[in-house]
């Protein structure tokens, strides 16, 4: 069944294009992911379906309401959780949980009941007294969930979850997401960390330039990807300072260097007598050269053309 539908969504601000008539659907309780560098539209896309942002043209359909023109219905089965926390730094745990909770209608002797129980469920109880201010930014992160969850939503928006937190509070809200769908929520989650994309999500959408190049599973986007080769070349010293070199040399490929390890992807079989040869020309001796088996983030360079790092680059900033 499906619980959202996204047709030709487009966003303008006065010249500039931020989203390009998008279309998608997203099925209830599956974990939908938009993977995108810094700038693509992720968080443009994010605030136009949860009434955040009008959009410029398109449609909105979320559970049966028209998102554009019923947003106040649609919020209502809605959690929201956006890249910086919504709470009050100034209430503890436990009262912001409430607060929210009023905020959705919930009558007092529920809403605390719902905040102790969301309190414990995230490994909060032992904090719920503590102001949020005090909190380290992966447990601000947990409560700002456990808010958006107060009213039971069927759908719960994330953007950038694990975005700014330590490994450990990213591992934890990463678990937490997954309990999320064994549970039946719908979860519309976006990123530009591929491998936090490919654990999590059912399907996922590539977003450049706020427009979807390609959507699908992990698996049917790996096969859209088949034909294409992958070599890695291990270089006995660093070398980055000639990717731009090398990418010019062949401009067929997408190239990344990182450190000593050299990327290369193609459409098709590459030819690796000139790789090893632009090398040694350059007096830098390989180590090794082999094919890889794709994962989710070369079938991502491979489709879109950006280079991973420059996906892994983007933090922050307007138009994501």
């Amino acid at each position: 069944m499906v619980i959202l539908s996204v047709t030709d969504l487009q966003k303008m601000y006065g010249r500039i294009t931020a989203v390009a008539g998008i279309s998608f659907q997203v099925e209830q309780g599956e974990i939908f992911g938009f993977l995108g560098p810094n700038g693509a539209g992720k968080t443009t896309t994010i605030n136009m379906l949860t009434g955040l942002a009008r959009p410029s043209a398109g449609q909105i359909w979320i559970d049966g309401l028209d998102g554009v023109e019923e947003i106040k219905k649609a919020q209502s089965i809605m959690g929201i959780v956006p890249d910086e926390s919504n709470l009050w730094d100034d209430l503890d745990g436990f009262e912001n949980l409430c607060f929210c909770g009023a905020l959705y209608g919930l009558d007092r002797a529920r809403r605390q009941e719902r905040a102790r129980e969301l309190l414990e469920q995230f490994g909060l109880a032992s904090l719920g007294s503590r102001p949020f201010r005090a909190y380290s930014k992966g447990l601000k992160r947990r409560l700002t969930i456990a808010a958006a969850l107060i009213h039971h939503p069927r759908i719960l928006f994330l953007d950038e979850p694990t975005t700014g937190i330590d490994v450990e509070s990213a591992r934890q809200i990463r678990r937490l997401i997954l309990d999320l769908k064994r549970s039946g929520t719908t979860v519309f989650l976006t990123t530009h960390y591929i491998e936090e994309a490919e654990r999590l999500c059912d399907r996922v959408a590539f977003l450049v330039e706020g427009r979807i190049k390609k959507a699908g599973t992990v698996r049917e986007l790996m096969a859209q990807a088949g034909d294409g080769q992958i070599i890695k070349v291990a270089l006995a010293d660093a070398a980055d300072a000639l990717e731009p070199e090398l990418q010019r040399a062949f401009p067929r490929l997408q190239v990344e260097i990182k450190g000593s390890t050299c990327t290369l992807h193609a459409s098709g079989q590459i030819a690796l007598l000139p790789i090893l040869e632009f090398f040694e020309v350059r007096g830098l001796h390989v180590l090794e050269a082999r094919a890889v088996r794709p994962s989710l983030e070369d079938v991502f360079v491979q489709i879109t053309g950006v280079a991973a790092g420059e996906l892994r680059r983007g933090e922050g900033g307007c138009g994501r």
